[in-house]
């Protein structure tokens, strides 16, 4: 075992059960140390998918003192070479240029990895970097599908690495604060979490199939997804709107939501789910409903779920105004609700809905990973990834019930369907040679719910 190799191994001997109790989420939760040792030395950034979002990973990991972006990866050499040459110019310093993750993944002078792909490809590298021994940033949703996110999360605990899910809520120390009212009965009872997703997003229109543009390497782009011809609506972020590579608003903006709505209310996945939906107004590419309503039951702890998302919406509902974007969860209790947004929280109390304590703040979640992988405490982070498991397969349960127009019910201790074969079928996916996502032996592992 190499120098490199050795000075990212766990010292420490932590049992997994002891790492499980750290992952509830909770407000003040004990720390759970996972090495005996801090990383303070520097630590170096490779980032995987770096246009849109990953971009933002660029510009955020580049700016922390003793933190280095060393290589960056994407399948389109445009924007790969545009992306480099900027931070070369803004740094100084020659950055590696990598158009095939494994090869990004498996360098010994990277340290963490951050991957900004399609949502198809996020499990994928994640499990490969990790098991390579980085720690990871990875976007949401974490997974495609239930099945691959459980891999995701049982990689974290296999290869002892730090994994931080990419829904910022929890890095907010406003919505912390809310979070702990909520649990302290601010507004009483809590029974219902609603979450809405309401964007102004227009008509994607039909674009015909074409060739592949030059610079564009198309295999590694699709990855575990089937062959089919090259079509920019399927391509620059437009994938979201096609099943084999995105989830709709749902998994979207909607995961956002979702993990506010579960912290808040304190639960993992459902008993029972129902949706319905559909694509409305627009006759275009897009696959996934641009309309949805789904319901999530959990009737041992008497709450219930219920997100909306709308693509051309007619009120905000008190999130956002004018030309804005509506997104947020309303908690309802007892004795009065509270909002919870990007990034703040509010309340009404009583009858009355008179105003009650309420705060702003913005997200640090690059910061909270930061702290993780220099401290090895899973409390520093700030989503970890079994958390991010949950909220993403919250949000593909939804979609299953909307593709089978039925409601459905739900083990969430085996994450199935109990004698449901159609609905078990799309927990996964076939996946398409060499980019399977591999399954992690989990039997001697504590998932920690």
């Amino acid at each position: 075992m190499g120098s490199s190799w050795s000075r990212r191994e766990f010292l420490g001997r932590t049992s997994v059960a002891g790492l499980a109790a750290g992952l509830a989420g909770a407000v003040g939760a004990p720390a759970v140390l996972l090495g005996s040792e801090s990383r303070n030395e520097q630590i170096r950034v490779g980032c995987v998918g770096i246009r849109g979002r990953g971009q933002s990973h660029i510009d955020a990991f580049s700016g922390f003192p003793g933190v280095k972006v060393v290589a960056l990866c994407d399948v389109d050499e445009k924007v790969l070479g545009t992306a480099a040459e900027l931070l070369e110019k803004r740094t100084g310093q020659k950055i590696q240029r990598v158009v095939d993750y494994r090869k990004l993944v498996e360098d010994p002078g990277v340290d963490a990895v951050t991957i900004a792909t399609p949502n198809h490809t996020h499990s994928l590298i994640g499990i490969a970097a990790m098991a390579a021994g980085k720690d990871v940033y990875v976007e949401k949703p974490c997974s495609h599908n239930v099945w691959e996110g459980r891999q995701l999360a049982a990689a974290a605990r296999k290869y002892r690495r730090l994994c931080q899910h990419g829904t910022q809520g929890r890095s907010c120390p406003a919505i912390v604060e809310g979070i702990r009212k909520l649990r302290e009965g601010i507004i009483g009872q809590i029974y219902m979490a609603r979450g809405l997703c309401f964007k102004w997003r227009p008509s994607i229109g039909r674009i015909p199939d074409e060739p592949v543009p030059a610079g564009v390497h198309y295999d590694l782009w699709l990855g575990p997804a089937p062959q089919r011809p090259f079509s920019r609506n399927r391509f620059h972020y437009n994938w979201h709107w096609h099943w084999d590579y995105g989830s709709g608003d749902m998994g979207n903006q909607g995961v956002h939501e979702m993990d506010m709505a579960r912290w808040g209310l304190g639960v993992g996945l459902p008993a029972k789910v129902q949706a319905a939906g559909g694509h409305f107004m627009f006759d275009d590419d897009q696959e996934t409903p641009n309309t949805l309503v789904a319901i999530f039951e959990y009737p041992a702890e008497k709450k219930m779920l219920v997100f909306e998302t709308r693509h051309w919406m007619t009120n905000h509902e008190d999130f956002g105004s004018g030309s804005s974007n509506a997104v947020g969860v309303t908690f309802y209790g007892s004795e009065g609700y509270m909002q919870v947004y990007y990034f703040g929280y509010r309340t009404y109390l009583g009858q009355a809905r008179t105003p009650g304590p309420k705060a702003t703040g913005s997200s640090n979640e690059f910061e909270t990973f930061l702290r993780g992988v220099r401290s090895r405490k899973v409390e520093d982070l700030g989503v970890e990834i079994e958390e991010g498991h949950l909220s993403s397969a919250l949000c593909h349960l939804g979609n299953i019930s909307y593709r089978l127009g039925r409601t459905l019910h739900f083990d969430p201790k085996t994450e199935t369907f109990p004698s449901d074969a159609e609905a078990n079928r799309l927990l996964t996916r076939p996946y398409r040679a060499p980019f399977v996502v591999p399954k992690i032996a989990t039997e001697q592992l504590d998932r920690g719910y």
